[in-house]
């Protein structure tokens, strides 16, 4: 049995998909068990001190000023409360004003959702349901077509620079090169880039952008170069902690296109780290894939050896003439030749069974077909007396079938 498809040791009865898929989603819960050991063993010893200093100074500020830890509690929350709706100590711009609220849309389209900004009431916070089911999906469609068109464009001008390489290669003059570089152009007309260099090509991408991005954040809002790249990160890759909020202030130099500008590096920083992400998955497919191909094989070999000792509902042809591989690189299989003789203890495929019996489905096949019209094939008399005899179906075909055996013996 080839060693694609199903895999009888480790994932049962499961065709290769649903192995890649419960593959990943292992990795991907081993990938999330292991980031949460990490955080927790970096931030909560920073959480616990904090929470002790905090604890500390509420300790001193109520005995200092004679007051109570219910009524400070309880004033702290109210200022929370106000915070949501948008209040805070800092003066800071109107949250849903016109350019606030566009803001706004755009975090929630975009799949960003800061949190700075949310709605406080009833009517608000349904019509951001279906507002953001409809913008979402559109914004996707959006980023994958997007994507297309970027990787089209990629694939032109990798193309362009591999004609130009042969063409180098040859030394021929320009004139010339016309006639002779037709079979080339003809060659290369199913070309495709490497994932590969796409990724690199968008990874690059991002990086400039996301550089220029933090030298315009640094000093409009005061912030470090690392801080700006991280915010350019969080805000790119549609996380969206809203730890780091950029277009927050009340004020700020030339306040119209610096707006302008955060959202041109926003659409361009999402647009690209949203694509970067689509690559790198398939690398990742290719990954799983890979794994999957080994812990298939290596459970193939078992299974082959388990079949060879019992040989048990197994066919064993003499032959064949192909044989299935499996490409690493794309999930489709592909014949090649082979000895002419299948290895020992592999069970023949069903392409194989019903091309040695190809003689014989056809005569079943005609058989059925007179019998539905109600002219079954006359047999000899000692089939009339079977009890079988006369029916419809492939139980009256199998009969008549064993009939012609016996009277021709």
């Amino acid at each position: 049995m080839a060693c694609r498809g199903v895999c009888c040791c480790s994932f049962g009865h499961i065709n290769e998909d649903n192995g890649r898929f419960l593959l990943l989603a292992l990795l991907i819960i081993l990938y999330l068990l292991c980031g949460a050991a990490v955080f927790s063993a970096i931030e909560h010893p920073k959480e616990r001190e904090a929470k002790e200093r905090w604890q500390h100074k509420l300790d001193n500020f109520t005995q200092k000023y004679n007051l109570s830890k219910t009524d400070l509690h309880n004033f702290l929350r109210d200022y929370e409360e106000a915070n949501v709706a948008g209040i805070r100590v800092d003066t800071i711009r109107p949250r849903w004003d016109f350019p606030g609220a566009f803001y706004f849309v755009g975090t929630v389209v975009s799949t960003i959702g800061f949190g700075m900004t949310t709605p406080a009431t009833v009517a608000g916070k349904i019509f951001l349901i279906f507002y953001g089911l409809i913008g979402c999906a559109a914004t996707i469609l959006f980023f994958n077509l997007f994507l297309e068109r970027l990787i089209t464009v990629i694939a032109y001008i990798m193309k362009s620079f591999h004609e130009r390489q042969l063409r180098r290669k040859e030394g021929q003059p320009t004139e010339m090169r016309r006639g002779s570089a037709n079979s080339e152009v003809d060659s290369l007309a199913g070309w495709k880039p490497s994932v590969y260099y796409v990724m690199v090509i968008l990874c690059v991408a991002s990086i400039i952008i996301s550089c220029c991005a933090s030298a315009m954040y640094s000093p409009i809002e005061k912030w470090g170069y690392f801080d700006s790249l991280y915010f350019c990160f969080v805000a790119f890759s549609t996380i969206g902690f809203g730890d780091m909020v950029s277009s927050q202030k009340a004020k700020y130099e030339h306040q119209g296109l610096y707006r302008f500008g955060n959202f041109i590096f926003i659409l361009m920083g999402v647009c690209c780290m949203y694509s970067l992400f689509n690559v790198i998955s398939i690398i990742i497919k290719q990954c799983v894939n890979w794994i999957l191909r080994k812990v298939e094989c290596r459970c193939c070999l078992r299974c082959q050896r388990k079949i060879f000792r019992s040989r048990r509902n197994v066919v064993m042809p003499g032959n064949i003439r192909t044989r299935r591989n499996i490409s690493i690189e794309t999930d489709g299989v592909y014949e090649s030749e082979t000895d002419g003789r299948r290895m020992s203890g592999e069970m023949i495929s069903m392409k194989d069974f019903l091309a040695s019996n190809k003689v014989s489905l056809a005569i079943m096949q005609k058989q059925l077909s007179e019998t539905a019209n109600g002219c079954p094939r006359q047999i000899g008399t000692s089939s009339r007396h079977n009890g079988f005899s006369g029916g419809v179906g492939a139980l009256a075909i199998m009969n008549n079938r064993l009939a012609e055996t016996s009277v021709d013996r």
